[in-house]
């Protein structure tokens, strides 16, 4: 199983947040984990939200930064092309998606049609997790990411 994480989730797996644990338990036995490039840039600025508004987290997140850069390059990443923003979009319309999110889920498609064995998505947002699971994917919530 590859487990493809949106930005929500790869966070959850450095920070300790409702859910981390399990996510973490399925990241173990993930063949792979996937994320898309724009991940990078959107949890860099949630780690630098949660540190002004938490200055005395500041060496916990430095920690963080440190721990997702070294395993950054182990991650399988999406780019985000122009086919995979016109699929964006399309899901966006489709499913009443915002941008990112809509972004995530066409990245996580690009896995998904590219390998034989599932994908699990693996996002916090009930909406997005709702699409993942009408295109076939596997969830945290729904069917068992094993």
């Amino acid at each position: 199983m590859i487990l493809f994480c949106d930005t929500s989730a790869l966070v959850k797996l450095y920070v300790d947040e409702a859910g981390a644990d399990n996510l973490r338990r399925r990241a173990q036995s993930a063949a792979a984990i996937a994320v898309a490039r724009i991940s990078w840039a959107e949890a860099m600025a949630g780690l630098a939200r949660r540190q002004r508004e938490s200055p005395s987290q500041e060496l916990v997140l430095d920690r963080v930064r440190s721990r997702l850069k070294a395993d950054w390059a182990f991650f399988l990443i999406v780019e985000v092309t122009q086919a995979v923003v016109e699929l964006a979009g399309d899901y966006a319309e489709t499913f009443a998606l915002r941008g990112y999110d809509s972004v995530q889920l066409a990245a996580a498609q690009v896995i998904k049609r590219s390998i034989t064995e599932p994908v699990c998505f693996g996002c916090f947002d009930r909406k997005l997790e709702k699409a993942a699971q009408v295109l076939g994917f596997l969830s945290l919530s729904g069917e068992r990411c094993a």
